[in-house]
């Protein structure tokens, strides 16, 4: 399970300007997916202060800092500083007093800007955040983005995932990742998939070994995550086996606590497996936005009985 991210990979990703170069950020980790704007706190208000929060200082605290006499902030500053707060981000390029940055320094608590917006901001480091220490496991299988879908391709080995996912490539869709696919997730209802980064747009090919696709089909044939959408299990074709016909039925599999719609489809030679996950994603697409086949047939059926 993911419960930290190093800060200096926050401060890398999102573009940070460093105001304190001397702090050492080497053992700072973030644990929190959420921010604190330490609008009480400022004010001297400590009660319930969440310290193990990222601080944010928008425009709204900076203009009350400003209108502070030397010996207010210098108060307010040292009580802030006394917790061990992760990081302060100031946004808006607002430039930080002299003072703080200095006792930051000594504290070792990093001090940062960024050019962006105090709501914009928030917004993207809580959605960052949120992928970055969702919950993760890593599963066996192949995760593709077909039409927008992300398809989740599940089975033995050697039954056929890579290759699958090589023709979906070959036919405009995107791999996010082959053999180990990591799930994070992100809320009660989404999950998010990725690659390790060792494997990333990689792929095995028994008897041809690994194939990197970024380099042999370009950059749009790859993408880093996908919302895991639909599962597709493929298992050998069994004759004494009863397989869903119809498809009135929803089946679902369940990673983290979440469900996921789940087809098992069954594999015998001269299959175009490709087409048939090309034609699973257009078909989950299509009953989301309100359209079921199936059903539709059903009471087609069910009308001529009537009316005979």
């Amino acid at each position: 399970m993911a419960n930290s991210v190093k800060l200096q990979k926050i401060v890398e990703k999102l573009n940070l300007k460093n105001l304190t170069p001397d702090v050492d950020m080497t053992d700072k980790n973030v644990v929190v997916p959420d921010i604190n704007r330490p609008s009480l706190q400022l004010t001297g208000f400590f009660e319930h202060f969440a310290s193990d929060r990222i601080q944010i200082i928008g425009y709204v605290e900076y203009t009350f800092l400003e209108g502070l006499s030397t010996e207010e902030k210098e108060r307010i500053y040292d009580m802030l500083l006394s917790y061990k707060i992760p990081c302060i981000i100031f946004s808006r390029s607002l430039k930080p007093d002299q003072m703080l940055v200095e006792k930051a320094e000594k504290v070792n608590i990093p001090v940062f800007s960024t050019d962006m917006k105090t709501s914009a901001f928030t917004a993207e480091i809580v959605r960052w955040l949120n992928v970055e220490l969702a919950p993760c496991i890593s599963i066996h299988g192949v995760l593709v983005d077909v039409y927008g879908i992300g398809v989740l391709i599940m089975g033995e080995s050697g039954i056929g995932k890579s290759e699958a996912a090589l023709e979906l490539i070959k036919r405009g869709h995107r791999l996010v990742s082959d053999d180990v696919v990591e799930i994070r997730k992100v809320s009660g209802e989404t999950l998010v998939g990725r690659a390790p980064d060792i494997t990333r747009n990689f792929i095995e090919l028994r008897g041809i070994g690994i194939v990197d696709v970024k380099m042999l089909y370009g950059v749009q044939s790859v993408r880093e995550t996908q919302n895991i959408d639909l599962v597709i299990t493929l298992e050998e074709w069994d004759k004494e086996k009863e397989y869903d016909r119809l498809g009135l039925e929803q089946e679902y599999t369940e990673f983290l606590g979440n469900k996921v719609v789940c087809h098992q489809l069954p594999i015998r030679p001269g299959r175009n497996l490709a087409i048939i996950v090309e034609t699973a994603a257009i078909n989950h697409r299509q009953k989301r936005m309100g359209y079921n086949a199936a059903q539709e047939l059903y009471k087609r059926v069910q009308q001529n009985m009537t009316r005979k």
